[in-house]
């Protein structure tokens, strides 16, 4: 799967999904981008969008190629979000295209 991670996420996350293809918004020279067009490019190249950003595209439709995963961690450190990691993985074997899956409480 194709993945993308926003950039409010730490990048050594990208480790932790071994065997999937995980490129950052900075590695795309995307930082900045606002939302609905990250949201846009991303359709485009990737299959899944991962974002802590509670507010991320809300009030958007997310389009039917990609899924947007939203984190729901106390922060955005890594040792927060890798309790996490099981259930990222097994949404990205379970794709839900034009779907918003909320991971963690």
């Amino acid at each position: 799967m194709r993945v993308l991670l926003d950039e409010c996420l730490p990048r050594g996350l990208a480790r932790e999904f071994p065997g999937h293809d995980i490129r950052t918004v900075a590695q795309l020279g995307w930082s900045g981008v606002t939302n609905g067009e990250l949201l846009r490019r991303a359709a485009v190249e990737f299959d899944f969008l991962i974002t802590i950003d509670q507010r991320f595209a809300s009030g958007s439709v997310i389009p039917d190629s990609i899924i947007l995963l939203t984190l729901a961690a106390r922060s955005n450190r890594l040792d927060s979000l890798r309790p996490l990691v099981p259930e990222i993985l097994k949404a990205l074997r379970e794709p839900r295209r034009g779907e918003r899956v909320r991971i963690g409480a």
